[in-house]
């Protein structure tokens, strides 16, 4: 190969990435042009298949998960089924005292059993990540042996960036404990992609495929990550949302995920609403349009 060979190889792999790299910058001047004049602190991650389509806005800053941490909580929880100290086919009793202790907390599983039952653990994950039920998120908390247990094994597996310390309950009981379960986009998006990837065989094949269909099937926050995207678009996703308070803040409304493409590609999405004067459906549209800059820019690649 001639010298004259190699620089033009060297200069054209240059130019593609200036390129590439000037792209990038394109998406987050539009996502910053969509986060101007909100009232509110946003936490955006991306991370596309190619190390340049990353980028981050307020991807470090703390901000309260609410039930996005039920899917943390389920990666903790399967890895227990892959050491044999659980099983996904094992029952679950759920009393009737703990039913009326949570009738003023969302529970399908409440609606299902009003006057307590058994399910099974596969079940009880099911619900708690799909259909975001508190309930089940508190009585798999207890099973796993408090936020402790689910915290230490988050930092094992490399997620430094985050806050596991109340249960539903007492989240929901008092709004300021709700920042103390934190995360940052960027460690959310980290998680998702560990999980994805299966980094260092994170879950076993079985436990890894449950829990993909499981995100899949989320039913919370249609108008979120998938409100914008064309209807067959499939996510795998969480969502977390507190509510207002009474002044009007909105502590958090969030949603993480992987975004596939119809060309069998996919990205990583975290966004995590907080702080946010703003109503329940400009919250919503904020995710929702950063999620389909995401999906024009990845699309059109």
């Amino acid at each position: 190969m001639t010298k004259k060979l190699q620089f033009l190889i060297l200069l054209n792999l240059f130019i593609g990435y200036t390129i590439e790299a000037q792209s990038i910058d394109l998406l987050r001047e539009s996502i910053i042009e969509v986060l101007e004049n909100k009232n509110a602190t946003v936490g955006v991650a991306i991370i596309g298949e190619q190390p340049h389509d990353t980028l981050s806005i307020n991807g470090d800053k703390h901000l309260p998960m609410q039930s996005v941490f039920k899917y943390h909580l389920a990666l903790a929880v399967l890895d227990q089924v892959d050491q044999g100290k659980l099983s996904l086919d094992d029952s679950i009793s759920i009393d009737k005292e703990t039913i009326d202790t949570y009738s003023h907390l969302w529970s399908p599983l409440r609606k299902k059993y009003p006057d307590g039952g058994k399910v099974t653990l596969a079940e009880m994950l099911e619900h708690t990540v799909a259909l975001s039920d508190n309930v089940g998120c508190d009585l798999l908390f207890e099973l796993m042996g408090g936020t402790d247990v689910v915290s230490s094994y988050l930092h094992e597996i490399g997620i430094s960036d985050i806050s596991i310390e109340h249960v539903e309950i007492v989240m929901q009981a008092e709004w300021e404990s709700q920042y103390e379960n934190w995360t940052t986009a960027k460690a959310a998006n980290q998680s998702l992609q560990l999980f994805y990837e299966n980094t260092d065989n994170l879950l076993s094949v079985e436990s890894y495929d449950f829990l993909l269909s499981v995100l899949k099937g989320t039913k919370t926050g249609k108008k979120r990550i998938k409100g914008l995207l064309p209807e067959e678009t499939i996510v795998a996703h969480k969502t977390g949302t507190s509510g207002k308070n009474d002044e009007g803040l909105t502590g958090a409304l969030n949603d993480i995920g992987i975004v596939f493409l119809p060309d069998g590609s996919h990205f990583y999405l975290s966004i995590l609403v907080s702080e946010s004067m703003e109503s329940d459906e400009d919250n919503q549209k904020i995710i929702a349009k950063v999620a389909k800059l995401a999906w024009d820019y990845f699309n059109d690649k």
